[in-house]
């Protein structure tokens, strides 16, 4: 099959909505199954978002028409959202508590409407603004920068942001 970033993204989106519903899932007591949860959770979202924030969306607006650029805005906000806000406040909870479990479904639920309006609007979008061929260029380029220093830079910045530092070090 041919590569195409959008479809490398929906993959991965699918993968995070799976680990929420698992997490979502557990009780009280499952504290070392919730810390392994939440650490995949964030080894799959936190270069996810990076590289769009970095590389996707920017060329997405380069392209957009209005309301591609309202779309690419929307999505901003959301991440920053998430990484100044929603996560901070997972990873400050004890996995030990109903406080916890309440903070992990809201940022679940964030994730999800994200990915949802991702593939919905800007994944349409971004199929008439790049070729095939693009598409599958930024899904090689986006595997090599999770490896690069460049990206690596990034997701432990972003770690650091969000309380995810201990989660990207195991």
């Amino acid at each position: 099959m041919a590569r195409d970033i959008l479809k490398t993204l929906k993959a991965e989106h699918d993968e995070l909505r799976s680990l929420f519903e698992e997490l979502n899932g557990t009780t009280d007591r499952a504290a070392k199954t919730r810390t392994e949860l939440l650490a995949k959770i964030d080894k799959g979202l936190l270069p996810h978002a990076k590289w769009e924030e970095s590389v996707f969306y920017p060329a997405f607006a380069e392209r957009a028409s209005r309301d591609g650029l309202k779309t690419h805005a929307e999505a901003i906000a959301e991440h920053h959202a998430v990484e100044h806000s929603v996560m901070p406040e997972v990873h400050d909870a004890d996995v030990q508590t109903p406080q916890f479990a309440g903070r992990a479904k809201v940022f679940g639920e964030f994730i999800d409407h994200h990915a949802k309006e991702e593939e919905k609007t800007m994944f349409k979008m971004a199929r008439e603004l790049f070729s095939a061929e693009e598409r599958a260029a930024f899904d090689e380029q986006y595997e090599a920068w999770k490896q690069s220093d460049e990206g690596m830079a990034a997701v432990a910045e972003a770690a650091q942001v969000t309380g995810a530092g201990s989660a990207l070090r195991n």
